[in-house]
Formats: C-alpha cells, structure tokens, sequence
C-alpha cells in the first residue's frame, strides 16, 4: 500500500494488497437460466425508486425480453404492490417458484411468504441479508433475459449482499434533481468499483411536472443538476422521468403495467445492449 493511499480503490491504478477482490458469487439452483442480472440502486430514500425499477422491467418485457424482479427491499417490499400481485409464491423440491405478473414477469418479495403482507419484517441486518440471498439460491428464476434487484436506497448490508452473492452484470442509479444528487451518486459509483460491478448510468426520477394546461415543464425540485454530475463520473443521463398523477395512480392500483408513456425507453436501451 502507498503512503499516498486514499483508501478510494475506484479511482486508483495500483494492484496492492489491500484492493477489493472481485467476489464470489453464490450458485443458483440447478433449474434457474439468467443471462444478465441488473441492480437498481438509489443512493436516499423517499425518492419513489422501486417505480423506475418496475418499469424498467416493464419496458423491456414489452420489447419480448422474459423478466424477472427479485425485491430486495425485505423491510419495505414495494414490487408485489405495483405489479398487484398478491398470494403466496409456491415451492416444490426444485426450490421456490416466483409469482407471474399480468404480463408474465417473474416477482419475488418477501411479501410473497409472509401470512400477512401488511406484517412488518422485523429482522436484523444478518437475517435480512440471509433473506436476499435465498432469494438468489433457493428461487427458480427459470429463463430470464434481465433479473432486476430492487434494492433499499444506501450502501448497507443488502446492496453489499447483492454484489457479493449475485452475479450483477450492471447497475442503474436512480437519483431524484435536488443538489444533494452529487453526494448520492458519487456514493454509489465508487461502491460498485469497490465491488467490480459497472455502472450503466443514471436515471432522474420526479425530474419535473407537465403542466396540464399549457405543457410548460415545471422543475418541483428546482435546476437539475444531473447532467453535471453525469459528466464528472463520465456517465450517461439514460432517463429523466416526469411526476405523472396517472402513474402514481396506475401503481396505487396495481396496474403499472397498463402505464402506456414509454418513459425509461434510453434506460431500456442500454440494459438490452448487455446481450447485444
């Protein structure tokens, strides 16, 4: 190690000992087919993150790719309710079997085993962290194109979990316009260098509201700010997706899959050239 050593692997060169080795990831069971596996992260909470997330998934799912969302979030498990599914995911000798959504995406989510989805999940960091694993190992997630993993916003035990037992072939970084965005993004480009995972780019949530007499674009939040910090980690802008009454609606409802504006389309590009 350097005496100059800024213990900030993500922007260093050198092969010294105490850099990140890339990790090991856990096998699936023998029956699950995934090529590419997609981790959706956002640096803060309150954010309305996991409706990119499901989107995404939506829009890709529409362009004929299978899908799957494992919902990591085990605190605050959201998927289930966007997509409105609702029951228990079933399980045989083969491992446990996801839940199909109206359109045929594959959903995971502790509220899926629980007797009652409105039941907290009170757990400690270990056992949630045990959790998003199995749901890796002991899932089926039989010929899936893209398996997105809703994460709970931070840099905590769940996304470290992700990174270390899955096989990530690439992260998305939902952020929202405020001036804080720079701290949160930087946050998580140099936790997926830490942990050998690339980064694809940025989506902007709630980027501005339509005003539905005139069209004029109203920022809520004030100036974006998020081309800036694209250019300074050298990462695209892939959406900037509008606050959308209908959409909050179509979710509440459970029919975010009827949402028919094509609003993560760039998003949706760059995850389909994984496997072009």
């Amino acid at each position: 190690m350097s005496e100059e050593c800024t213990h900030d692997c993500s922007s260093c060169s050198q092969n010294c000992a105490s850099r990140s080795a890339a990790p090991q990831h856990e096998a699936p069971p023998p029956h699950s087919r995934i090529k590419k596996g997609l981790g959706v992260l956002a640096g803060k909470g309150g954010g309305g993150n996991s409706m990119p997330r499901g989107l995404l998934a939506i829009a890709l799912r529409r362009r004929g790719y299978s899908c799957g969302v494992l919902d990591a979030d085990i605190t605050g498990p959201s998927i289930p309710k966007l997509f409105g599914i609702h029951g228990h995911a079933m399980a045989d000798e083969a491992g446990a079997w996801p839940i199909k959504s109206r359109t045929g995406i594959d959903v995971m989510s502790i509220n899926l085993l629980v007797d009652n989805e409105e039941d907290p999940v009170v757990w400690r960091g270990p056992v949630i962290a045990g959790a998003v694993k199995q749901f890796w190992t002991d899932v089926v997630w039989k010929d899936v194109d893209f398996l997105f993993v809703d994460m709970p916003p931070g840099t905590g035990d769940v996304p470290l979990t992700v990174f270390q037992s899955l096989p990530v072939d690439g992260i998305v970084v939902v952020a929202s316009p405020q001036e804080l965005v720079g701290m949160i993004v930087a946050k998580a480009v140099n936790m997926a260098a830490m942990m050998h995972v690339p980064m694809l780019g940025i989506v902007e949530n709630m980027s501005y509201l339509i005003c539905p007499d005139c069209g004029k674009h109203i920022q809520l939040f004030g100036d974006s700010h998020v081309d800036e910090v694209a250019a300074k980690h050298q990462l695209p802008v892939l959406a900037k997706m509008p606050i959308d009454p209908q959409l909050a609606q179509l979710a509440d409802a459970g029919m975010l899959e009827t949402y028919a504006p094509d609003v993560l389309a760039g998003a949706a590009d760059a995850v389909e050239k994984l496997l072009k």
